[in-house]
């Protein structure tokens, strides 16, 4: 959740930014884009992405046999996010009304929007479907991040329609039926719009796809990002020290006019992930910093390009 003024400075950037896209052919191009960026002040180190938490990464921390909630908000502030995709042990999609009013001032309180949730199964059954619908409509969701039956797409073209709730449909890794991009895709072909992909960009490394690609090719379509490293698809690493080109990613999420979240999910140290994650967002901070002063982002480690103009 942002103040006012950070609305508002958002806002300026997103006209800014849709100017120059505007006129590219006029020779502004990338560059400019980021001088005018650097021109702007900036209150959020992470503007104008909305860089937030799959708060999964925070499960570790329990009361009660269950993934703490109160606690994985009171990290979150101490990280400086804003931005939750919703970790199903974290909120319970069951969940009645004064439980979930109960939740939203929770939220209010320690300042966090959260944007998605999941990962959810769906099916063919839209009976079975409406629960998780009926929870993303009271909590205001912009999407679910699920695992669709392969059967389930008609169903879910009229949910999604009925609910106003998007689907990204979330790729696992090697050897699941929603690994790669081209099945995502045609999966998702002739069908409802409001249904796409939620790129899990360590995922997609893990099975020797390239996360930049996924977001060309599913521009107008992404519904969630789990910003994520992996190194030779095989290690889970910090932000950085793996092979995903992380300023290529965010540039072309910018360019497609992606505006959710993009989340930091870190799988390792679940009991302890804080001073990893810490350092995931430190590195993103240094990628979109770099992005603002030149548009050209060189490898912060030996060996590895960022991105290429």
């Amino acid at each position: 959740m942002q103040s006012k003024s950070d609305r508002d400075l958002l806002s300026r950037r997103d006209l800014l930014v849709a100017g120059l896209i505007a006129a590219g052919s006029f020779g502004i191009g990338e560059r400019g884009l980021s001088r005018v960026l650097a021109d702007e002040p900036k209150s959020d180190p992470y503007g104008p992405f909305k860089i937030g938490l799959q708060s999964y990464s925070l499960r570790g921390f329990k009361a009660g046999g269950k993934s703490d909630r109160t606690k994985a908000l009171e990290l979150t502030k101490k990280l400086g996010l804003h931005y939750w995709e919703a970790y199903p042990e974290h909120i319970p999609f069951t969940l009645d009304a004064k439980g979930i009013e109960a939740v939203k001032q929770q939220l209010k309180a320690a300042d966090v929007t959260v944007a998605g949730y999941g990962v959810v199964p769906l099916t063919k059954d839209a009976g079975a479907n409406r629960k998780y619908f009926e929870f993303a409509k009271a909590m205001n969701l912009d999407y679910l991040s699920a695992d669709p039956a392969l059967d389930s797409f008609d169903t879910l073209d009229k949910q999604v329609e009925e609910y106003g709730v998007a689907i990204g449909i979330h790729n696992h890794g090697p050897g699941h039926h929603y690994a790669l991009i081209d099945t995502i895709a045609k999966a998702i072909k002739d069908h409802n719009p409001k249904i796409g992909c939620c790129i899990d960009t360590g995922h997609f490394l893990r099975s020797k796809e390239d996360p930049v690609r996924a977001a060309e090719v599913f521009a107008g379509r992404t519904y969630g990002v789990h910003l994520k490293d992996v190194k030779d698809a095989v290690k889970f690493t910090i932000l950085g020290e793996g092979d995903l080109r992380v300023a290529d990613l965010l540039k072309t999420l910018h360019a497609k006019n992606y505006k959710s979240i993009i989340a930091i999910e870190y799988e390792e140290k679940p009991e302890n992930p804080m001073e990893d994650v810490e350092a995931c967002l430190k590195y993103a901070r240094s990628v979109i910093a770099d992005i603002h002063k030149s548009g050209t982002t060189k490898g912060k480690k030996k060996g590895r390009s960022n991105t290429e103009d």
